[in-house]
């Protein structure tokens, strides 16, 4: 169809990934001898021969196709796909099969930094972006205080961006991507550097894009409220495949199905990072309408002190509760610790029965930095109390479950 501007055909691509065996801190003459006479057998014998070697597809066999004005939402877990699959269509990666066509000037903007030179300034960069685009001079000078303006860097315009912080280098990222009109604008999950005001800015930029000027956004995020706010149709990829195409709400409730219900789960630690090792709920306390929730976590540094959060979500994604001690830690001192669990507990948790997602972080006391996050980590079931059957759904009556008193106050007659 002639309105089709994005056509993907069993799109693929394959990374191959390479193994090597994990070093010992201390290696005597004689290892190196028996490794090196292993490796000759493993010469001349083929079959004995281990594989160092496996091939990995980050997408596999992807068709779809996007309609001029479309607002898409890209979803699903982390290391389903989402980013590789943005890479290729914006051609900084090469398929390894499959076929796209496109229609128009794509504009993206997936990582930080993406695109700038570190050495130039802001200027010079909005000018760079332009004519990578194919925009001329005269095009990018009629915009540029339009992006100058959005991106809020006017102080900083004539810096090298190697000197910007990551909030400034995202908003003048996206301004000029958002501004120099291409007809397809792709933005992954770097806007959550930015602070919340700027996103509610990007979103509602992107909005105008594509409902008034009739632009395509692709847009990947795991905040499945924005995507409900702005995409008008949802891809949901699965291990490098997709699972589901159509209405944006389907697809959020499409990708709900995938988290599995769990009340644990457990995490390797990270090399020299401060890591999240494992986050529990209590199912029988769900059960009782409480809530009970355990973070583990091991650091190679003491934490002063290690402060935990979390965000509950509802299948479809809307954020409705969650705590931290930096806001809501009173009598919350533990010291330094490299290691330990902690526990946040609610005795009667006023949600409204109904199946909700876990997403948990750890961050700094001081700086409010985050050292590990997990989204969607665990999902769950909360039972409070018998639910009436002709109660209406969340959609009319939101997910805070708290009884109150209804009166009638009626002035008296014949007064």
């Amino acid at each position: 169809m002639s309105d089709v501007i994005i056509k993907v055909e069993n799109l693929g691509k394959r990374y191959r990934l390479h193994h090597q065996a994990q070093r010992q801190r201390y290696v005597a003459l004689r290892d190196v001898l028996t490794e090196k006479f292993k490796q000759a057998l493993r010469f001349r014998s083929p079959a004995a021969q281990s594989p160092s070697t496996e091939d990995f597809w980050a997408l596999k066999d992807v068709s779809f196709e996007i309609k001029q004005g479309d607002v898409v939402g890209v979803i699903g877990r982390n290391g389903a796909g989402k980013s590789t699959l943005l890479k290729v269509l914006s051609r900084i990666t090469e398929p390894t099969e499959g076929r796209i066509t496109l229609r128009g000037r794509i504009a993206s903007l997936l990582e930080v930094g993406t695109g700038f030179h570190p050495e130039l300034t802001g200027r010079e960069n909005v000018f760079l972006n332009g004519a990578i685009l194919g925009m001329n001079r005269a095009e990018i000078k009629k915009k540029f205080d339009e992006i100058v303006a959005f991106a809020e860097v006017e102080q900083f315009l004539d810096t090298p961006v190697k000197r910007y912080s990551s909030g400034m280098y995202v908003r003048l990222a996206f301004a000029v991507a958002a501004h120099l009109e291409p007809e397809i604008l792709i933005v992954d999950e770097v806007l959550a550097v930015g602070d919340a005001d700027f996103q509610k800015k990007c979103l509602g930029k992107m909005e105008n894009v594509s409902r008034r000027e009739g632009r395509t956004v692709l847009f990947v995020s795991h905040n499945m409220a924005a995507v409900r706010q702005l995409c008008t149709r949802g891809i949901v990829l699965k291990a490098g495949q997709v699972k589901f195409i159509g209405d944006a709400t389907a697809a959020i409730e499409s990708y709900g199905d995938l988290v599995k219900i769990a009340h644990d789960v457990s995490f390797a630690p990270r090399s020299g990072q401060p890591t999240i090792t494992s986050v529990k709920i209590n199912p029988s306390a769900l059960a009782a309408g409480s809530f009970h929730l355990e973070v583990g976590f091991e650091s190679p540094v003491p934490l002063v002190p290690p402060v935990p959060g979390f965000i509950i979500h509802s299948a479809s994604g809307v954020p409705v509760y969650g705590s931290n001690p930096r806001f809501q830690g009173e009598g919350y001192n533990p010291g330094k610790l490299s290691r330990g669990v902690i526990s946040f507990k609610v005795e009667a948790l006023p949600l409204c029965g109904g199946h909700y997602r876990l997403s948990v972080w750890l961050g700094d006391w001081q700086q409010g930095s985050d050292y590990d996050h997990h989204l969607d980590v665990l999902a769950f079931e909360f039972k409070n109390g018998e639910v009436p059957a002709n109660r209406p759904s969340s959609d009319y009556t939101g997910y805070i479950d708290q009884a109150g008193k209804w009166q009638a106050i009626c002035p008296e007659e014949g007064k």
